[in-house]
């Protein structure tokens, strides 16, 4: 029945000239062939299709076949004569319809796809979508761009297999999917770089820009969150073998090395709307980020570098992009992003980049971005890595350089913990200074004065936090005991004697004072807790704790009293350590007196 109606209605169009066909043929026509398909007459379709009368007729008309035969094609498994009966059909269509008409339906269809048939749907289209787009004449460069824009940003929204049973697994198809698309674009690559060799000024940049265009927004996704380690077990990485592709066609338009150098070549359309613009901007530098990291990391592309660049150039290069990645909180982006700041920084030799490196202020972000991933960060490795490098980035510097960004950290890390390893790293500056035979005078002298009055100091006086800044405090004491030590009086490189009044009155007094405050307060609390001890487990036995918002499991009264005497064996260290360096101070003190 199906198959008399799409005849009879064959028969009519074939007396018709072209001009003279109506929406009302259009309609039946359509109407006609989606119930041959859905019927099951997919082969007596496809004689009519390959019927050279009816050539005219499925020129103009079947471009409106496309999406019942997507759904049949889904509808039957793989070795069924049928499917491969619709496949024919959309092959056939590719070649006789339409070729604007049928680039608008396939278009369409892909834009409506959704969920799990996205990469599927997607997958099937691209071959007569590729095939159309080459005959097109006109506004090819747009269709082209427009076709690639839909597919990516359908592709977008699906979660990029990471772990190496989701690669293997590739369930929903997205990294099959992704080196198809690269296929598809592949013969428009080719198209611009003949063009580009027949003449040195190439003058149809439509088309280039779009694959860039393309490019860029692959490098955001799906590389910028893809797992892209050689995987053990898995031959043929997808997802590297898309990178790969990916920097062969910008080394093919001759684009990549001037986006790896120079961030400002990638155009950006103008948008009135600054919201736009910075989303705009955003997603231009992550793709950038990724760009360097897949050359610098993964070394994908390093042979078409030229080896002239020294590692400090390479590092200001790149700093932008490892600040884009550090801010990012996602496992795999901060992982880009700490790999690729370690990989310029062990390119480098100890204490050859420059203090006026410092004077931009990306030199100052990034390292305040890894003291937020140290301190902040709930993956462990990816802290202490943020610490290594950190340490390796310090280590870099000249020395101007390290003093200019111990004098940084100590105002703006906010963290006990990150103060008190700076003042690890001045001790170890001091002590190299003080080693050397020739002059240091960032870490000796007036200088090193103005620096110990950072670290040799109480936020808030007697009033401080003693346990809050316990590691801090710690370590400004054990580099005052150093200094005591190993600067003698009557040379006094360091300048420590000369401002023992001034670090007395502002450290070790209220250092005192606060000891004893807290001390007192604790020993009473504890007191406090073990006469109440019976009363409070008869009648509230324990005490709600809220961190960040959370609330803490309860603690009983005896965790709240082991919780008070390890802050006394804190307050105990500190004493020790404030005794040990009062006495080594009058001791001194006294000895040159008595010489005297």
């Amino acid at each position: 029945m199906a198959v008399d109606e799409l005849q009879a209605i064959i028969q009519r169009c074939q007396i018709l000239e072209e001009a003279d066909f109506k929406g009302e043929d259009f309609n039946l026509f359509q109407v006609a062939g989606q119930k041959c398909l859905e019927d099951g007459y997919a082969a007596q379709l496809l004689e009519v299709i390959q019927n050279e009368k009816n050539k005219v007729i499925v020129k103009n008309m079947g471009w409106n076949l496309i999406s019942p035969l997507v759904r049949c094609i889904f509808t039957y498994k793989q070795d069924d004569d049928k499917r491969e009966h619709c496949l024919r059909i959309l092959d056939q269509l590719a070649q006789l319809c339409n070729p604007k008409e049928l680039f608008l339906g396939l278009l369409e269809q892909i834009e409506q796809t959704s969920g799990e048939q996205v990469c599927q749907t997607v997958m099937l289209l691209l071959q007569p979508l590729q095939t159309v787009l080459l005959k097109l004449q006109n506004k090819k460069a747009y269709s082209v761009g427009l076709s690639l824009a839909m597919i990516m940003n359908q592709l977008t929204p699906l979660p990029v297999p990471y772990t190496k049973q989701q690669i293997q697994e590739d369930k929903l198809g997205l990294c099959q999917c992704c080196n198809a698309v690269v296929d598809f674009a592949k013969p428009f690559v080719n198209e611009v770089v003949k063009n580009m060799e027949k003449s040195s000024e190439y003058s149809d940049m439509e088309l280039k820009e779009e694959l860039i265009k393309f490019c860029m927004k692959s490098l955001k996704y799906p590389l910028l969150t893809a797992q892209l380690e050689q995987l053990e077990g898995i031959e043929e990485h997808p997802f590297r073998h898309f990178a790969t592709e990916i920097i062969d066609i910008l080394w093919n338009t001759r684009e990549l090395i001037p986006l790896v150098f120079v961030p400002h070549k990638v155009k950006s359309p103008p948008w009135e709307n600054e919201e736009f613009a910075e989303v705009e901007q955003k997603n231009s530098a992550d793709s950038l980020a990724c760009l360097s990291y897949l050359v610098f990391v993964q070394h994908f592309g390093v042979e078409y570098f030229p080896v002239v660049f020294s590692p400090s150039y390479l590092l200001l290069c790149n700093m932008t992009h490892i600040e884009a990645l550090l801010k990012r909180t996602e496992e795999s982006v901060l992982s880009k992003g700490l790999d690729l700041f370690e990989s310029c920084l062990l390119r480098m030799e100890d204490n050859s980049l420059l203090h006026p490196y410092l004077e931009l202020r990306v030199f100052i972000n990034v390292p305040q971005d890894l003291v937020k991933i140290m301190t902040l960060c709930p993956i462990e490795n990816m802290r202490k890595k943020s610490l290594s490098i950190l340490q390796l980035f310090i280590d870099k510097f000249d020395t101007e350089g390290k003093y200019t960004l111990f004098r940084c950290l100590l105002k703006t890390s906010n963290h006990a913990g990150v103060e008190g390893y700076i003042i690890k790293n001045i001790k170890d500056q001091i002590h190299l200074a003080l080693m050397k035979e020739y002059d240091n005078i960032w870490f000796t002298g007036h200088h090193l004065i103005s620096l110990l009055d950072l670290v040799l100091s109480l936020p808030e006086g007697a009033e401080t936090d003693l346990l809050q800044n316990s590691d801090r405090i710690m370590a400004s004491l054990n580099l005052l005991r150093y200094l005591v030590i190993k600067d003698c009086e009557s040379d006094n490189q360091t300048g420590v004697w000369t401002t023992l009044g001034k670090i007395k009155q502002n450290f070790l007094k209220p250092l005192r004072v606060g000891l004893n405050m807290s001390k007192a307060h604790y020993e009473a609390e504890i007191k406090n807790k073990k006469e109440n001890r019976k009363e409070a487990h008869s009648s509230n036995p324990v005490c709600s704790v809220t961190v960040s918002g959370e609330k803490m499991p309860a603690m009983t009264t005896g965790m709240q009293l082991q919780v008070l005497h390890s802050a006394l064996f804190t307050f105990d260290l500190i004493e020790s350590v404030l005794a040990r360096v009062e006495e080594l101070i009058e001791g001194k003190t006294k000895g040159v007196m008595d010489e005297n």
